[in-house]
């Protein structure tokens, strides 16, 4: 290869490049964003930006809410998103540990990581159970009120983390004091038994989830398992959540992780 063929190599597509402002400056922010503040924070003029959007919305990278006209994320970006978490060594690693839980508690699991947006699920292997447990991969579980969630808040590190719990419970309880120390209060229980539960996310459904922490001891991921209320034990020394514990401590172990 000349000289010149790999100066060309190198420059790349500037474009591309330009356009790329836009999807980071929507994926760092963590919400959805009108045109101009968009622009201001990718650093272009509106009228640039407006060109990109109109290219990734048609690509469905971007999305355009049709009544309030703010921008989001789009379907492909979050199938890149999730293509990319499915390459992370505990998604790989989880499948086996998955499936040989949900083959001994009878019971629907998934396994959850930190996305952009919060909990994500990114693997789901369901129970066979007639009644089917409604969770799907790529979706977001709610910090305080999903099992899933309540392990993350209980369990995980991140410099959102406070804030986001906090503007979750303003939109959902309006932010009044007691709320607030009774999620303190089950938060300090959920760490005392080392696994999180919840009832009444979803109508009749209970759930459990224990964190996965990597070889630094931070958590990685969360391993849920969800059920109907009839046959599903919520006792924090039941058999269900021993099980569920020690499927999460299997695969933390597995990453490296020394308790």
């Amino acid at each position: 290869m000349s000289t010149e063929d790999t100066t060309r190599q190198q420059q790349g597509i500037q474009s591309i490049e330009i356009g790329a402002q836009l999807l980071s400056a929507l994926a760092a922010n963590g919400r959805s964003m009108k045109l101009s503040e968009l622009a201001l924070k990718a650093g272009m003029p509106p009228a640039k930006a407006h060109r990109y959007l109109v290219s990734f919305i048609r690509m469905g990278l971007i999305e355009q809410d049709a009544n309030s006209g703010r921008y989001d994320l789009g379907t492909f970006a979050l199938q890149l998103g999730l293509a990319s978490l499915s390459r992370i060594d505990v998604v790989r690693l989880a499948d086996p540990f998955l499936q040989d839980l949900c083959d001994e508690i009878g019971e629907t699991v998934a396994l959850s990581v930190w996305g952009s947006h919060g909990p994500t699920c990114v693997r789901l292997i369901e129970s066979g159970e007639p009644i089917t447990v409604t969770l799907r991969i790529g979706v977001v579980l709610p910090l305080t009120t999903s099992a899933t969630g309540l392990a993350y808040a209980a369990f995980h590190q991140s410099p959102y983390l406070k804030k986001w719990i906090a503007v979750e419970l303003e939109a959902i309880h309006e932010a009044s004091r007691s709320v607030r120390l009774e999620l303190e209060g089950l938060l300090s229980e959920i760490r005392n038994h080392g696994i999180s539960r919840a009832n009444g996310l979803m109508p009749g459904i209970n759930g459990f989830c224990a964190p996965v922490y990597d070889h630094t001891g931070s958590m990685v991921a969360g391993i849920t398992s969800l059920g109907t209320v009839e046959k599903f034990d919520m006792g924090w020394e039941s058999p269900l959540a021993q099980s569920i514990k020690a499927t999460a401590a299997r695969l933390s172990a597995r990453l490296g992780y020394k308790n």
